[in-house]
């Protein structure tokens, strides 16, 4: 119980933060409209810092990916997956509905098509399953593989001497550098959660939830994280630590 709760308040914040500047910048009445792409990879990489800080009972995994990957090094047990995974789509699914009400008044106005659903998932710059896929695939990895690397280098719990401010970088580097062609998910529960608060959420004009493409942000991630776990055991039996 303690995991799932520690996941659900850390995703729970995740969202929160990581929608709302998504909304900030992207919402008209809003004060940071048009505020840009490094606001959004900065607010995500705080969003993440804040997540982290507050699931600290658990490791702040905050990602079904993360999870899977250190499942695989053998850093988290096989029980404690679903504990992990239902905090994290749950949290998900709440912080997505409180950004909603902060940002109640944004919604009841006409904003960018589109904008609805964007500020809480993502989608492709240009649509290309496959080749989406393999995006959210690298970028996942990237993630996943950077904190084994550091939980194994430092005695800190799961992150390492990354610990969540290291973390929130490391969010900041890959939104900057391989989130334009997806909006870099890198995260099943992050995607999810927030598309079905979308799919339920009591707002005119907010159009369709896209579930044809939603499998992406989850497979891919899933994908990404599994490789992660999998080359970081390669690593280390060559390099042991």
């Amino acid at each position: 119980m303690q995991i799932f709760l520690s996941e659900f308040m850390g995703t729970a914040m995740l969202i929160l933060l990581g929608a709302g500047v998504c909304m900030n910048v992207s919402f008209n009445k809003s004060k940071g409209q048009g505020s840009g792409w490094l606001v959004i990879n900065f607010g995500w990489g705080l969003a993440v810092f804040s997540g982290v800080l507050v699931a600290f009972h658990s490791g702040g995994h905050l990602n079904p990916a993360v999870t899977l990957g250190l499942w695989i090094a053998g850093k988290t047990a096989a029980a404690d997956i679903l504990p992990y995974v239902g905090g994290q789509m749950l949290g998900a699914f709440v912080g997505a509905a409180l950004a909603w009400l902060t940002y109640k008044k944004q919604f009841d106005i006409e904003q960018p098509e589109g904008s609805k659903l964007g500020v809480f998932s993502t989608g492709p710059a240009s649509r290309s399953y496959a080749w989406n896929l393999v995006t959210e695939i690298i970028a996942t990895f990237v993630l996943v593989f950077v904190v084994l690397i550091a939980g194994y280098q430092g005695n800190s719990g799961d992150l390492g001497w990354l610990n969540a401010l290291g973390v929130a970088f490391l969010i900041v580097a890959i939104g900057a550098s391989l989130g334009g062609p997806t909006g870099y998910a890198i995260n099943p529960a992050r995607d999810l959660g927030p598309r079905l608060w979308h799919a339920v959420m009591p707002s005119k004009g907010k159009g369709g939830s896209d579930w044809g493409y939603s499998w992406v942000p989850v497979v891919g991630p899933i994908i990404g994280g599994v490789i992660a776990g999998l080359a970081f055991i390669g690593v280390n039996g060559v390099f042991p630590m």
